[in-house]
């Protein structure tokens, strides 16, 4: 697949799902990449923390692709750049908090004099080829949230990024109605568009808004607060700065990506009133009611801050009647792990208040109302839906329709998009996946070893070694080992009758190695089978002695 006399668009990440978020354009034979994030681990990925793209597309490619365009510094936006960037060998571009936040990744893999990243001013524009992009400010949960005009010889993409509409920024200028309005003017091909909220009936809300009901529940406390949030969201970071000012309380801030972002927030401009903050020494010192406390952990993350003061294990602590407020929304795949947090919380008499008591969080992605509004500044010819689940995407296609867009195209990840000419279609189909960092070891996410693990999880591991002579006569018994086999009583007699039947099948021998493993394997699992009602995964050693 080489772009030709066309437009082409291609999703390797971000599009039937949510997170991930890697898109390519392609153009008289050369592309370009905007964002190169991550998604997280779950379930399926036993020992997984960080799931990354496939990037083997792209990367077979590499000659072609002109550079790297970052629209916002999420981690699914831009987590894949420490770990896959460096290898395409192009250049990134980046506005000055993202590049903030990029250089830290670059640092801590060792990476950054291997890689080649512009800082482009906000509102700044630059040429890739045959590609022009102009930076549009909009609103998000992050500071220089930006859309991306994007110029090319067969018409000008308006790449949204994420976004949402907000009447009172706490932190940088998004662009007005008239000047969106204005992009609509040039002229715009194609919407390439956030669909994560698309089911919501009303609009997102403001952070202004939100600073209001966040104060009135933190100014009623009567104890410590702790407010979890999502890190990188530094405008409520401010509005927490300022509350905590309103209320009387010293600030206390728990966790490394909050205090990463504070820290390139500062250099980059922002946050300058963010007041001094005190070390969780001084913290435990102050009375309960001068003291609030910014947390990570709000999505029941094991290892974040939250998650330790809830089992007791952190050198703040919080009593019965203290307060933690989540002002983040409930990640969907997280409700299990934020339970859990939450009932160690009360199960000690900690109060807690979420955005379904108060309002004390608002969304950065655009609901119907905001849409709505995007669709009648940019007035496109085309809508491609992406940033979701196939049923997110989906409803959007259909909404936009209802609101007048001539043309509208639902495609996933791997799908090859002709936006013009003639467009939109789905010309073609290339392979995607996902890989998982596993330690310091990228491997493919459903590749042998994960599924190896998987099997390993789900049925438990029996090993068995027997030591043959050189004429291959078993000497000694079987040894054996198991993990994870649900054998609690009478363990001692499984392993005998396991043993036994390793024995059996060896002193029948075989002429071929593999074919006697496979009768041992056989033989010792269909014992643990009659025993537990499992097949666990039996590893055979031969060994000659």
């Amino acid at each position: 697949m080489n772009p030709k006399n066309e437009l082409l668009f291609l999703a390797l990440g971000g599009s039937g799902e949510i997170g991930m978020n890697v898109n390519l354009y392609g153009t008289q034979g050369k592309w370009v990449m905007v964002d190169c994030g991550i998604t997280f681990g779950d379930a399926h990925y036993p020992g997984i923390e960080l799931v990354l793209p496939d990037l083997e597309f792209i990367e077979d490619r590499a000659e072609d692709l002109l550079g790297i365009v970052l629209t916002h510094g999420h981690e699914d936006h831009i987590g894949a750049l420490a770990h896959l960037g460096a290898d395409l060998g192009v250049p990134m571009y980046a506005t000055p908090f993202t590049s903030g936040l990029i250089v830290k990744k670059l640092e801590e893999a060792g990476l950054l004099d291997d890689v080649e990243l512009h800082v482009i001013e906000n509102e700044g524009s630059f040429e890739l080829g045959p590609f022009g992009f102009r930076y549009v400010p909009l609103a998000h949960s992050i500071p220089e949230g930006n859309g991306l005009v994007i110029d090319t010889p067969h018409g000008r993409i308006f790449h949204t990024g994420d976004w949402k509409l907000d009447d009172e920024p706490q932190m940088g200028k998004p662009a007005t109605a008239e000047e969106l309005t204005a992009i609509g003017d040039e002229g715009i091909l194609a919407l390439v568009c956030d669909s994560t909220n698309v089911f919501n009936d009303k609009a997102s809300g403001s952070e202004g808004a939100v600073r209001e009901g966040l104060g009135e529940v933190i100014a009623a406390a009567t104890g410590r607060v702790m407010v979890t949030t999502f890190a990188s969201n530094a405008a409520r970071l401010q509005t927490l700065g300022r509350i905590a000012d309103d209320t009387g309380r010293q600030l206390c801030v728990a966790g490394r990506s909050l205090n990463r972002i504070i820290e390139t927030a500062r250099a980059t401009g922002y946050l300058k009133d963010f007041p001094s903050t005190v070390d969780f020494d001084e913290a435990m010192k102050l009375p309960p009611r001068e003291l609030m406390i910014i947390a990570t952990g709000g999505q029941g993350e094991s290892r974040a801050a939250l998650a330790r003061v809830a089992e007791n294990n952190h050198p703040l602590t919080l009593v019965e009647g203290d307060l933690v407020v989540f002002s983040s929304k409930q990640i969907p795949g997280n409700e299990i792990a934020i339970g859990r947090v939450q009932n160690a919380l009360a199960e000690r008499g900690i109060e807690m208040v979420t955005d379904r008591q108060a309002f004390v969080h608002v969304s950065g992605h655009p609901g119907k109302p905001e849409l709505a509004a995007m669709y009648e500044w940019i007035r496109p010819e085309i809508l491609v839906p992406v940033h979701g689940e196939i049923r997110h995407m989906a409803e959007q296609a259909r909404f936009g329709a209802a609101k007048g867009i001539p043309k509208t195209i639902v495609q996933q990840n791997g799908d090859v998009v002709r936006l013009a000419p003639n467009g939109p279609a789905i010309v073609g189909q290339e392979r995607t996946g996902r890989l998982v960092l596993d330690g310091d070891t990228i491997i493919a996410a459903d590749g042998e070893a994960m599924n190896e693990r998987r099997r390993i999880a789900q049925r438990g591991l029996i090993a068995v070694a027997v030591a043959f002579d050189a004429k291959g006569k078993m000497r000694g018994m079987p040894a054996f080992s198991m993990a994870g086999v649900p054998i609690e009583e009478d363990r001692e007699q499984f392993i005998d009758e396991a043993v036994e039947a390793a024995a059996g099948a060896a002193r029948k021998g075989a002429k071929d190695a593999e074919k006697l493993r496979e009768a041992i394997r056989l033989a010792v699992r269909r014992i643990a089978t009659e025993w537990t009602g499992k097949k666990p995964v039996v590893n055979v050693s031969l060994m000659e002695v």
